[in-house]
This record gives C-alpha cells, sequence and structure tokens, in this order.
C-alpha cells in the first residue's frame, strides 16, 4: 500500500464489560462505571490518564433505556480532565471506536475512553418501552410518518421484509439462517457472560413463534441491560500497558447508500457492501486473512449480508457458505459470534463483538477460544443504512 493510513496509529488496550442480563434494576451509571473501570483494570492505566471519551448515540433521556448516560455524568463521576469528546446519533453505531481511532491518530488524545450502555430491560419494566409510531395518540413525524400506516414500528419489519425479498431471489430457508443463531447458541454455551446459554436445536428454533416472517423469535438479539467499555490508545503507549494490545488494522464507516431502510434501489443489498469496499481499500489484507469474525447480529439475516458485503463469499452465497454450521464453528475456517454474540449473549449494538475480538486475539477466550493461534479479526456493525466494520490485529 502507498496511502497513508492514519487509524494504525490506534490500538486497542482495554476492553471491559458489566454484568449483563435481563431487568437487573440497576442504573445505566452504575454498569457504566463497573464496565469502564473493569477497561480501566485490564489496561494497567490510571482513570486520569483517560482524556478522551466517545459513545453512540449520546445521551438520549426521550428513549427510556436506550442510551441513559451522558459524557457529563461519567467524566464527572471519574473526575476526568478531557481533550476531546464524541457522541452523535447520525453515525454508525461503531463510531464511538472509529472516532476514537481518529482523535487518537490526529493528536487529540492518547487514551479515549468508549462505551455503550443500554437499560431497555428495566425501562420496560417501568412501562417505558420506546416505539417509533408513539406510545399513545400523539401524532407522529419525521421517519415514523412512513412507517406509522403500516403498521410497522420495529427493525423487525423493515428486515423481514428485505429477508423475504432476499429468501425469494437466491433461494434461501428457515433451516438455513437457522444456523446462525444454534451457532451463536453453541459458543454463548462456552460464555459464562452470555444471557442465553442453554442448548437450542433446529427443531426448536422451527418451531419458536415468527415474529416478522421470515425472522423467528431467535432471530432476533435479545434485549438486556449491561455496558461495554472499550479504551483506545495510540500505539505509543503500548509499552506502558499491562494488557496485549490490539493493532487497528483498518476501519470503515461509510454511507454509500440511501439513507433509509425500506426505499433502497436494490432491497437485498445494504450498507455492508459498500463499507466492506471501503475497508478492504485501507488494508494489504485480504478476507482469506481473516481468522475470526465478530459480525453484527442484531438479525440473524444481516449476518448473511455482512459475510457477502466483507466478501467472504459472493451475492447471494451466504446460505451456502453457511451451509451446515460447520465452516462458522469454533473449530470451522471462519469462526463466527465466538462468544454468542448478541442472539445469545444480549443487545449491546455491536459493541459486545470489539471486547470478543480482542479476546479471542489475545488468546484468553477459555472454552470458547479458537485453536491456531488467530492474529486478524473482522468485526462489523450495523443494518440498514447504519455500517462501520474494522480489523484487528496481533502483532
Amino acid at each position: 500500500m502507498t496511502m497513508h493510513v492514519p487509524e494504525q496509529q490506534a490500538i486497542i488496550s482495554g476492553v471491559g464489560q458489566s454484568a449483563a442480563g435481563r431487568r437487573l434494576g440497576r442504573s445505566g451509571l452504575d454498569l457504566t462505571l463497573e464496565a469502564v473501570l473493569a477497561a480501566i483494570e485490564d489496561a494497567g492505566l490510571d482513570r486520569h490518564d483517560i482524556d478522551g471519551i466517545s459513545s453512540w448515540p449520546g445521551f438520549k433521556p426521550d428513549s427510556p433505556g436506550f442510551s441513559p448516560v451522558s459524557i457529563g455524568q461519567l467524566k464527572d463521576s471519574l473526575g476526568l480532565d478531557l481533550n476531546w469528546y464524541n457522541a452523535g446519533i447520525e453515525a454508525t453505531q461503531m463510531s464511538g471506536v472509529l472516532n476514537a481511532c481518529m482523535a487518537v491518530a490526529s493528536g487529540q488524545a492518547r487514551h479515549v475512553l468508549c462505551f455503550r450502555t443500554i437499560t431497555e430491560t428495566s425501562a420496560a419494566v417501568k412501562g417505558n418501552r420506546p416505539s417509533l409510531i408513539g406510545n399513545g395518540p400523539e401524532r407522529v413525524s419525521g421517519f415514523a410518518e412512513y412507517l406509522a400506516p403500516f403498521l410497522a414500528p420495529s427493525a423487525a419489519n423493515w428486515i423481514g421484509m428485505v429477508a423475504t425479498r432476499y429468501f425469494h431471489e437466491f433461494g434461501a430457508t428457515r433451516e438455513q439462517l437457522a444456523q446462525i443463531a444454534l451457532n451463536a447458541r453453541r459458543n454463548a454455551g462456552l460464555n459464562p457472560r452470555a444471557v442465553y446459554r442453554e442448548p437450542l436445536t433446529l427443531d426448536q428454533y422451527m418451531a419458536a413463534r415468527m415474529i416478522s416472517t421470515p425472522l423467528c423469535l431467535y432471530d432476533c438479539d435479545v434485549p438486556i441491560d449491561g455496558s461495554i467499555a472499550v479504551i483506545v490508545s495510540h500505539k505509543d503507549t503500548a509499552p506502558d500497558l499491562k494488557s496485549i494490545p490490539i493493532r487497528v488494522e483498518a476501519i470503515s464507516g461509510g454511507l454509500h447508500t440511501r439513507d433509509t431502510w425500506d426505499q433502497m434501489d436494490d432491497l437485498t443489498r445494504y450498507a455492508a457492501e459498500g463499507c466492506g469496499r471501503q475497508l478492504w481499500n485501507r488494508t494489504d489484507l485480504k478476507p482469506a486473512d481473516v481468522d475470526i469474525a465478530q459480525l453484527y447480529d442484531g438479525f440473524s439475516f444481516l449476518t448473511w449480508l455482512w459475510l457477502e458485503g466483507l466478501g467472504f463469499c459472493g451475492r447471494g452465497e451466504a446460505p451456502a457458505f453457511v451451509g451446515d454450521g460447520s465452516r462458522i464453528a469454533l473449530d470451522g475456517a471462519l469462526p463466527l459470534s465466538t462468544g454468542g454474540g448478541q442472539l445469545s449473549g444480549g443487545r449491546l449494538h455491536g459493541m459486545i463483538h470489539v471486547v470478543e475480538a480482542v479476546q479471542q486475539l489475545r488468546g484468553t477466550c477459555g472454552a470458547r477460544q479458537v485453536k491456531g493461534d488467530p492474529r486478524v479479526a473482522a468485526v462489523s456493525n450495523g443494518g440498514g443504512p447504519i455500517a462501520g466494520a474494522m480489523l484487528l490485529a496481533r502483532e
């Protein structure tokens, strides 16, 4: 390569995860501090070494439990002086980490703390479940105007329709899609932090209630309470760390499609495709160099689109690529969602995949550790017009 790739100045120095589960009844700040302090300890830093904070989507008081912690709250709780900070909703869900890489590369900060916290299940218990089409007689506006008349308030509705089109075009079946969920559950059984660890069979999957055809209950990620923290540092700080630093090889977060979930030129092509092209243009690595893949699974179908978008297989080939699940198993050619992903580990908007990738590359995953000393991991995040991806590597 001849191009300068600024993100290669960044490393992931620390990762942390709070307790995760359904209806924990703890505040978002409490969970965030648990994850953050674990990440700081993992890196071997002092909290006052943190000079940046980055997150997605920012504090959202109008959506109970969706994003309950602000940067200001976290800054004050830790007693930090920040040289740089960032959060915002109009970005890929991975923007907290992607922006941190750019901040470190440009010298705005040395150690940036990225976090994602959700308390949606506790909020729902209190009757505060958010809805795009509202919870009462009030008028809706914006994006929801075009969804409310068709009673389509959920991404499950939008993605279910796209999946139906994909099934029609490429002859896919629910039995093939099931392998994404079954693989995630097998791996979750080896992960003590996963929310759902009991075995799941194909018969159980096929008998599960439908949510939005062809997506059944097990095709949808699990709403939880929990928090993830990731520390992005400049690579020059590596000698000072306690942890094994993981190098950022490339990042991508482009928007090459229309900014819509349901009015794209080709309904079976989401933003993953353009994101993948941009990612591989920023590295000499190729898909064949990837040892493990932690691909977004807010819905199982999205993992198929990421396999295709990142070039692991061609258009319409993901069902056959996954096959009977052996290729994506822990001992397969491309281990996928090795910690259980969001389908069994819990919905933390893809950040759970970043932590799993780092731990796999460090070789610290215990019973679920991928054999053969994995060195390169692909991580992706998002569906519809939202897409972010990164390549992580261990020296």
